[in-house]
């Protein structure tokens, strides 16, 4: 584990990037030597203060479900970040451009669970009773690195990327869904941007549910009900520019938007 005192000049560099808007060098160049506990560590830090002032974690985010994307940052798994309230943006409310972060927009499977994952090495059939409903999702993912100039250590010591998410009116059960085989296409105005399915995710959203709630337990710190599951990227993400317009649909499930305010940082 390298020095807590970097960790926490790491944790501290990636606050004030969110708070002025000027973003920083890539923590990796910056703090040679980082590994991936090391920046899950920053990350915790910097939850950790969000709590204390009185922010709510409400779930959890997965990043790094597109094998294409692993093998590019030289990774063999996910990473995972926190969902807090003050990231929840209602559908088609514009989302204030100050608030977000080199914003880039991604459709996606979000999952309601009803049941906590306590057990000691949740499975997939516990998965499955686990989650009360699906919802279609818009995550709007940002960087307080420099021109998304990022690797592993970078993005998950930034909470894996994340700014905000939106999510749609239409919950489905689990059982009306094929989600390894839902289609999805994703709109700016109208114009298509990108397009992909639920075997982008890791062959299956659910994949990456399964792995989370592995890895959250073995933390100790299980998935609970009530929690909000953001379950990766189903298509390539786009570029947000201020006034645009967002519709993502996804086989299965209504469509989702996310309207972007005027206004630039």
């Amino acid at each position: 584990m390298t020095d807590p005192a970097v960790l926490s000049d790491a944790a501290s560099a990636l606050r004030n990037a969110s708070a002025s808007g000027t973003f920083i060098a890539p923590l990796r160049e910056t703090y040679p030597g980082l590994t991936a506990a090391d920046a899950y560590a920053i990350q915790a830090i910097n939850t950790q203060l969000k709590r204390a002032a009185g922010v709510r974690v409400i779930g959890t985010k997965i990043g790094l479900t597109s094998p294409a994307v692993q093998q590019q940052l030289g990774v063999d798994q996910p990473d995972y970040g926190v969902l807090f309230d003050d990231m929840w943006f209602p559908e088609g409310l514009p989302i204030p451009m100050v608030a977000l972060h080199q914003p880039k927009i991604e459709a996606e499977v979000a999952f309601v669970l009803g049941r906590d994952l306590d057990m000691e090495r949740p499975g997939f059939a516990e998965v499955l009773r686990a989650i009360d409903y699906a919802l279609p999702a818009l995550e709007i993912v940002g960087s307080r690195i420099a021109d998304w100039n990022i690797g592993l250590v970078d993005t998950i010591a930034d909470n894996a990327s994340s700014s905000a998410f939106v999510l749609g009116g239409s919950p489905r059960r689990l059982e009306h869904l094929d989600l390894r085989a839902a289609r999805m296409q994703m709109t700016a105005d109208g114009l298509g941007v990108s397009q992909g399915g639920g075997a982008a995710c890791l062959g299956h959203p659910l994949n990456a549910v399964v792995w989370l709630a592995q890895k959250m337990a073995a933390l100790g710190a299980p998935l609970q009900a009530g929690q909000v599951v953001l379950s990766g990227a189903l298509g390539p993400m786009s570029p947000v520019a201020p006034g645009q317009s967002f519709t993502a649909r996804i086989e299965g499930f209504g469509p989702v938007t996310a309207v972007f305010a005027e206004e630039a940082r």
